[in-house]
């Protein structure tokens, strides 16, 4: 289970950065107190004879010694609740967020918007009929099509694996294929990707191509509490279906209703499900952009950041609020101390990352922002998105520098704090910065813990209190110190090869479990 810390404990509860380093890793006894820290780093700014690496781990424990990035969660989420894309409250957020980075000190603050179709989850219900009446948990998924009024009654297919629904024979004509595979619980988050790209995504187009009139799936969870989780699936205008999500422990219960059925010779499992979800027709979304400009290469960008909207049923406070706060807070280290990079670093607060579109596509604000933005590719140093929660992280994966020395300096400033230096090249940096990538920037990815991640990921649960402070802290530490190795060094990246193509901006854009026995 994961530790809690809850926001009315003042501080960080081991109060220096070396009290806090050594509560959360075990270490510490390199790292210095918050006020030598700032006096050791005021002598860097002011000495160039500093090395790029001193300044560095200057830096990184100036960063454990507070905690700007949990307050500007704490706000965001306190004063917006949950964003869903193209929303008042996304542009509410939005909107406050450039201002908070003007007020911040970044040199640079603007708001691109681009346009999006906004899905609506509006009344859902899922429901035992027969043979053992009883009503589940659960969350349309986004850009799921609406049943009529009064709902759907049909038999269901049950599938304990979505490979069992693709190779099967069965006539699904009429009825509701329902799918109860599990996530597998992982520390990279694989598991859930697995499932996301083909039950989630594929399966309602799968279902309706072979006859079906619904689809219920195993929401994509790694807990056994009863909360359904929502997320997107592939949408496509006349052809998807109502698609539903059932709570872990729902989706284990059917499984035990239709073994009992088997057993008792009873008929089919019928299921009634309404969902009424609704289309708001062409709004808008935005991504905030900020920058803290380079002193000697301007033009040369590092880019960072994470997405503004959320799911409805939370808060979205690791999904990704976090990811927000713990690169805002990275740049705002260096900015309260005086620190000015030679490299340009500019942190994207990517809008309707979340929600699906027509023809399929996703990403809307990474999208908009690689068709804007990324024009010169030689501009881009490379790029790195914070989108996996926050707890600790556990490694840097960096693409393939041109100083064959820069890792091993790199691990070496990192190190003290539980982090290493991939030994292999990196790919890819988080979704948003897929479509960046695409185009030729590399991305660095700093790769944190995921084990529990899934566990309130797009769920009611998603909110303040599954932060752990000091575990953010250590993120910031991480983040600045990474970012000032880059943006100071005349370092450059490669990608080791070409990752997956992502589909381009199109003209107009539409908004573990117990095992069973």
């Amino acid at each position: 289970m994961q530790t809690v810390i809850h926001k009315k404990m003042p501080g960080l509860l081991c109060g220096l950065a070396i009290g806090l380093t050594a509560c959360f890793l075990g270490m510490g006894s390199a790292l210095l107190t918050p006020n030598a820290a700032l006096a050791q780093l005021k002598k860097a700014a002011q000495e160039p004879s500093i090395s790029i690496d001193e300044q560095a781990a200057h830096l990184r424990d100036a960063a454990l010694s507070s905690n700007i990035s949990y307050g500007w969660l704490t706000e965001l989420t306190t004063r917006f609740g949950p964003r869903p894309a193209g929303t008042l409250s996304e542009t509410k957020a939005a909107d406050w967020a450039a201002a908070n980075l003007k007020s911040a000190g970044f040199d640079k603050v603007w708001i691109d918007k681009f346009p999006l179709y906004v899905w609506e989850r509006g009344v859902e219900k899922i429901e035992v009929m027969s043979p053992y009446p009883q009503q589940f948990v659960v969350a349309a998924l986004g850009g799921s099509q609406s049943s009529p009024p009064e709902g759907i009654v049909a038999e269901s297919v049950i599938f304990d694996t979505y490979a069992a629904f693709i190779d099967s024979k069965a006539d699904v004509s009429g009825k509701i294929v329902v799918v109860l595979q599990p996530t597998a619980r992982t520390q990279n988050g694989v598991g859930y990707g697995v499932n996301s790209s083909s039950v989630r995504s594929q399966g309602p187009l799968e279902a309706k191509k072979r006859g079906a009139v619904g689809y219920v799936m195993r929401s994509l969870g790694t807990e056994d509490q009863r909360f359904a989780h929502a997320g997107a699936t592939r949408y496509q205008e006349g052809e998807g279906l109502p698609s539903l999500a059932i709570s872990p422990p729902d989706a284990e219960a059917l499984a035990r209703m239709e073994a009992m059925r088997l057993k008792e010779k009873k008929p089919p499992i019928r299921l009634k499900i309404l969902s009424r979800p609704s289309f708001h027709g062409e709004k808008v979304s935005q991504n905030v952009i900020a920058e803290w400009v380079g002193s000697e290469f301007p033009d040369q960008i590092i880019t960072i950041g994470g997405h503004m909207d959320s799911w409805d049923l939370g808060t979205g406070a690791i999904d990704d609020g976090a990811g927000m706060a713990i690169t805002i807070a990275a740049v705002k280290t260096m900015i309260d101390r005086g620190m000015r990079p030679k490299r340009t670093i500019r942190v994207v607060l990517y809008g309707a990352e979340e929600v699906s579109q027509p023809g399929g596509l996703g990403l809307s604000g990474a999208r908009d922002y690689a068709t804007r933005h990324v024009i010169d590719i030689s501009k881009h140093i490379i790029t790195a998105e914070s989108d996996f929660g926050a707890d600790l992280i556990y490694a840097a994966a960096m693409p393939i520098p041109s100083k064959q020395d820069f890792n091993r300096r790199l691990g070496k400033i990192l190190g003290p704090i539980g982090v290493y230096v991939e030994p292999a090249a990196n790919l890819s940096g988080g979704p948003d910065t897929g479509p960046t990538v695409a185009k030729g920037v590399p991305a660095m990815n700093l790769r944190q813990n995921g084990f529990d991640y899934f566990d309130t990921h797009h769920t009611a649960d998603d909110v303040l209190e599954r932060i752990d402070p000091q575990k953010m802290t250590q993120n910031v530490a991480v983040w600045t110190a990474t970012l000032w190795m880059i943006a100071n060094d005349d370092v450059r990246f490669s990608q080791p090869s070409a990752p997956p193509a992502v589909p381009p901006l199109p003209l107009v854009t539409q908004a573990q479990p117990a095992n069973r026995p």
